[in-house]
């Protein structure tokens, strides 16, 4: 125990906190938590994940998929070489624009702060603008017009990037339903001719969204985290560090209800297309038997119970999720207030801190759910590959 009581008084005063007799009991265990087992874990965490997707590429190399009497060309053999193939500059595009935006959301962050400290605080006061000296008021009215100049500017380019998205995206999704309905007509395809008809107006539309968000999404909403993580540990170390307490343990328990729902998903994609061929079959046929009805209604039975089982996943994870992500403020609360209470840190600060944490778990969230779409589009278009093989 004087290990790890020494540990972390080398670490707080690492980043420059001294803890003292001073300090209550209660405050050891919380910035144990928060200074040294959460960053472990997730530096392990880390580790972990990276060795074991290196290991997962490795054991899938192998001979691509190719289409019966087509070059490769066609079909790149993943969805995001697809991406790259067709919208190369576009998706640079997005990632200019995503970029763009993250010096002016600092600047939402910092002014709500710097208001609240020097603006309403008449010891920060009298303040000069290009060799004027301003009231108090004129001071006020000065970071509030920066303030909504900069919340204006951040909301017209995220206006920009959404429809630029929506535009790459629906350009790259008739792109590949127009592929795949060629490699069809040309004899592609299972026997049961009549499958495409889910695939190319049902299976491929995830591909299509997917496309806008393949590189600009996880820019924009990793750089967003990035962004707002920096600001709070600009703030304290400390509260920066209670921002990712809990984030190795989304980190371990996401992922593998994820991969849960890629089992669901794919027998979902399966089931979809075998209804579609007796559909198709019982279309042109004359005569329908008793047994005809049997098999679509045992099917709907069971695209019914799969559904079931991927709704219960994905909202249990949410909820998880969801509760992981409120937990979060308590260290705020607990560790903040008591840097307060010592004057180790600023009353504006600490409300800045907890502004931006409500913006801080929306861009995890995306990233979350980035993940999980990358997942579900990987098995979709290894579908699509495979029924035109």
């Amino acid at each position: 125990m004087d290990l790890y009581h020494d540990l972390l008084h080398w670490v707080a005063h690492a980043i420059g906190h001294h803890m003292g007799d001073e300090t209550p009991q209660w405050m050891h265990p919380v910035l144990h938590v928060v200074l040294i087992w959460a960053p472990l874990g997730l530096i392990v965490l880390v580790l972990t994940r990276l060795a074991r997707y290196l290991l997962d590429r490795y054991r899938r190399k192998g001979p691509p998929v190719k289409p019966r009497g087509y070059q490769v060309s066609i079909l790149p053999d993943t969805g995001i070489r697809f991406i790259l193939k067709h919208s190369r500059s576009a998706q640079l595009g997005l990632i200019a624009a995503g970029l763009l935006s993250m010096p002016i959301l600092y600047a939402t962050l910092e002014l709500p702060k710097t208001i609240i400290n020097n603006a309403l605080a008449e010891e920060h006061l009298p303040q000069e603008y290009f060799g004027q000296v301003v009231s108090q008021v004129s001071h006020l009215f000065v970071l509030c017009a920066a303030y909504l100049a900069a919340i204006v500017v951040n909301g017209a380019l995220k206006f920009y990037i959404n429809l630029f998205k929506g535009r790459v995206g629906e350009r790259l999704l008739r792109r590949l339903r127009l592929t795949v309905f060629r490699l069809w007509r040309a004899g592609a395809g299972s026997p049961q001719r009549s499958e495409v008809i889910p695939l190319i107006t049902q299976e491929v539309e995830p591909i299509g969204g997917f496309a806008a968000d393949a590189f600009a999404l996880p820019v924009f909403q990793g750089g967003t985290f990035l962004t707002i993580l920096v600001f709070m540990f600009a703030q304290d170390p400390i509260l920066g560090a209670a921002a990712i307490t809990l984030l190795p343990l989304q980190l371990a328990l996401i992922p593998r209800l994820q991969r849960k729902i890629n089992r669901l998903a794919r027998r979902r994609v399966h089931e979809m297309r075998s209804l579609g061929g007796r559909l198709g079959e019982q279309a042109i046929s004359e005569t329908l038997s008793l047994r005809d009805l049997n098999a679509v209604a045992s099917s709907l039975k069971r695209i019914e119970t799969i559904r079931l089982e991927i709704h219960k996943s994905k909202f249990f994870m949410k909820s998880l999720n969801n509760f992981l992500t409120a937990l979060t403020p308590f260290f705020f609360y607990a560790v903040g207030g008591y840097l307060v209470i010592e004057d180790r840190l600023t009353l504006g600060a600490l409300v800045a801190v907890l502004a931006a944490y409500k913006d801080f778990s929306a861009p995890l969230r995306e990233l979350f759910r980035y993940y999980q779409t990358v997942e579900d589009v990987r098995i979709r278009y290894d579908e699509v590959r495979r029924f035109i093989s």
